[in-house]
């Protein structure tokens, strides 16, 4: 398995593709272990993209006594970056914990973020986000993680298309699947989203960016993705009026790759 010690801790990492380096990481799950079909269609035929397993996710380990933070996970990032030789690369940053990582590598080491794409992200938490993803951990604690999967794939797709997958959204391959029986593991990843903040910071963030806005999702919807577009120097802001927190489906995926790999080709 491809596993290496970043950051003192074991990380575990697949490459899928080859050309130019691109990573692509999402919210609390990953894009490994055989995952990589959720991938952009098309991405891994213009570049090697890199997926990895988050701290206490899969096969990633955890140190519970050290703080959860995205600039924990930033640190993780750029030290596999550094463990593979790897700078100059599109960082693909998509529902959540990624986008927000992806800001603060950018922050932490412009040198290897050759342009930043991001979808579902925030600045900084409202109350709002704040009080869904504590109560996304609290129904977890409470009630278990099925309640607590169907809660979420509730709020994350749009109706038509949950009513057409339910079966397969639910149960322990379904969504958010990497935390079942892993209870601890979500509240820490929540903690680090909790406490991300570049409000002051983003424009110090010089390097293209793409921002993606999905007009129908409840979660991470405009009002926390266009303060990012706003307070970015070299931002370009992308409304998709129909997506949810998750693209998803034949016709949304098609159009989500026509807006990013041109992106990614002139970056």
């Amino acid at each position: 398995m491809p596993i290496a010690n970043i950051n003192n801790h074991q990380m575990y990492y697949e490459i899928h593709g080859e050309g130019e380096p691109a990573i692509c990481i999402g919210g609390w799950g990953t894009f490994c272990h055989g995952s990589e079909h959720h991938l952009a269609r098309g991405l891994t035929d213009e570049y090697a993209v890199l997926c990895i397993d988050y701290r206490g996710v899969c096969d990633s380990a955890d140190d519970l006594s050290i703080e959860p933070t995205i600039e924990l996970h930033a640190a993780d990032v750029i030290g596999l970056f550094d463990y593979l030789g790897w700078t100059d690369v599109r960082f693909i940053g998509l529902v959540g914990m990624g986008a927000c990582i992806a800001q603060r590598v950018s922050l932490m080491r412009p040198d290897l973020v050759r342009c930043m794409v991001n979808m579902g992200c925030w600045v900084k938490m409202d109350p709002l986000l704040q009080d869904q993803l504590e109560m996304f951990v609290t129904v977890h604690r409470e009630a278990g993680f099925l309640e607590f999967q169907r809660l979420v794939v509730m709020q994350s797709f749009l109706p038509d298309y949950y009513n057409a997958n339910r079966d397969k959204l639910l149960g322990y391959d379904g969504g958010w699947k990497e935390l079942a029986n892993n209870f601890e593991t979500h509240r820490r990843l929540v903690q680090a989203c909790i406490g991300h903040d570049t409000s002051s910071e983003l424009h110090r963030i010089t390097t293209p960016t793409l921002v993606l806005h999905a007009g129908k999702d409840m979660i991470t919807g405009p009002r926390s993705t266009e303060p990012l577009e706003h307070g970015l120097p070299n931002a370009t802001g992308v409304m998709m009026e129909d997506v949810a927190h998750v693209v998803a489906g034949r016709e949304q995926k098609k159009r989500f790759c026509d807006i990013l790999l041109p992106f990614l080709a002139n970056n």
